[in-house]
C-alpha cells in the first residue's frame, strides 16, 4: 500500500494519463468520427434494428482496434517523411515524445483487439481480418509509389461498414458493398483537398498525390467528382432499402455541407483546408448515421 501511495504521490497516475493522452493524439482519436458512423448505420440496416448488446460490443471493438492501429502503423511507417514536413514535423514521432517501440505497440495491442473481435462475430469476419490488416499495411506505403494513395485510403475505410454488416449477418451483402464504396469516394476526395496544402513539399521529396499529379485545379475537381458520385451512391440506398423521409433529410444536409466543404477551397484560397477536409467532414457522417438511426427507430 505504502509503494502505491508513494507511486501516485510521485505523480505514476499522471505519466500515465499523459502517456495515453498523447497515444490519443498521435492516433488522431476524434477522427474515429470518419468511419464509425457509417459502420454504425451498417449494422443498423444488417440487423433491420439494434442487434444484440455482444453484437454491438464487438463491431465497436472491432472498429475502434482497426481504425486505431491503421492510423499508429501510419505514423510509424511516415516518420521521415513527417520530421522532414514542416507541417507535420512537430507531430509525436519526430519530436520524440513518444517511441517508434512504443506507436508499434499501440498498433498491435489494436490489431489484436480487431482480431478477437473478429473471433468473437463470426468465421467471415475472422477469416477477412488478416486481409484488413494487410490493406492497412498497404496504404502507408502508397504514397511512394502511386498518385492513388488517396483511393487506397478510401478502400481501407470503406471496410468499416462491409465489415459492420458481415458482424451481423455473417454475410458480405450488396448494400454494405454500396455503402462502402461510397465511403471511399468520400474519404478519398476529402483526403485529396488535404493534400492540397502539402503539393510543394510531396514534390521536393517524391511524394506521390493526385495534386502533384494532376495539378491543385484539377485535383479539386477530382475531388467533386468522387463527392458527387458519393452523394450518389448514397442516395441509390434509400431505394435500394426502402428507407423513409428522415433518411432524406440527413442526405439533403450531408449534400449541403459537402457543398460548403467545395466552396470554402479553391486553387487560391486553401486557407480553410484543413475546415474543409476534416472538420466539416466530421459532421457529415454524425449527421448521417444521426438520421438513419431516427428514421429507423421513429418514422417507421
Amino acid at each position: 500500500m505504502m509503494i502505491s501511495r508513494d507511486w501516485w504521490m510521485r505523480g505514476g497516475m499522471n505519466t500515465v494519463f499523459d502517456r495515453l493522452k498523447k497515444y490519443a493524439e498521435m492516433v488522431m482519436f476524434s477522427h474515429t468520427l470518419f468511419s464509425l458512423p457509417f459502420g454504425l448505420m451498417a449494422m443498423l440496416w444488417a440487423a433491420d434494428g439494434l442487434p444484440s448488446f455482444r453484437v454491438v460490443f464487438w463491431i465497436l471493438v472491432a472498429l475502434f482496434g482497426a481504425r486505431n492501429g491503421a492510423n499508429a502503423l501510419n505514423r510509424l511507417i511516415d516518420k521521415d517523411i513527417d520530421a522532414a514536413n514542416p507541417r507535420t514535423a512537430s507531430r509525436h514521432l519526430p519530436k520524440g515524445q513518444l517511441k517508434p517501440s512504443e506507436v508499434l505497440a499501440v498498433a498491435v495491442v489494436c490489431f489484436a483487439l480487431m482480431i478477437w473481435a473478429a473471433y468473437e462475430l463470426n468465421p467471415l469476419c475472422l477469416m477477412l481480418s488478416p486481409l484488413a490488416i494487410l490493406l492497412f499495411i498497404v496504404y502507408s506505403y502508397t504514397k511512394r509509389f502511386t498518385w492513388a494513395c488517396h483511393i487506397v485510403l478510401g478502400l481501407a475505410c470503406g471496410g468499416a461498414p462491409v465489415g459492420a454488416w458481415m458482424a451481423v449477418t455473417g454475410t458480405i451483402g450488396w448494400p454494405s458493398l454500396v455503402l462502402g464504396a461510397a465511403v471511399m469516394l468520400w474519404v478519398a476526395g476529402f483526403d485529396i483537398i488535404y493534400g492540397t496544402q502539402d503539393v510543394d513539399f510531396d514534390k521536393s521529396f517524391g511524394i506521390f498525390s493526385i495534386p502533384v499529379k494532376f495539378g491543385i485545379k484539377n485535383a479539386l475537381l477530382i475531388s467533386t467528382a468522387f463527392h458527387v458520385m458519393a452523394l450518389l451512391l448514397l442516395l441509390y440506398l434509400f431505394f435500394l432499402l426502402d428507407l423513409g423521409w428522415l433518411y432524406i433529410v440527413g442526405w439533403l444536409i450531408a449534400a449541403a455541407l459537402i457543398y460548403v466543404e467545395h466552396s470554402i477551397v479553391s486553387p487560391d484560397h486553401l486557407d480553410d483546408v484543413k475546415i474543409a477536409s476534416y472538420s466539416i467532414n466530421q459532421i457529415v457522417s454524425v449527421v448521417l448515421f444521426i438520421f438513419t438511426a431516427a428514421d429507423m427507430f421513429i418514422a417507421r
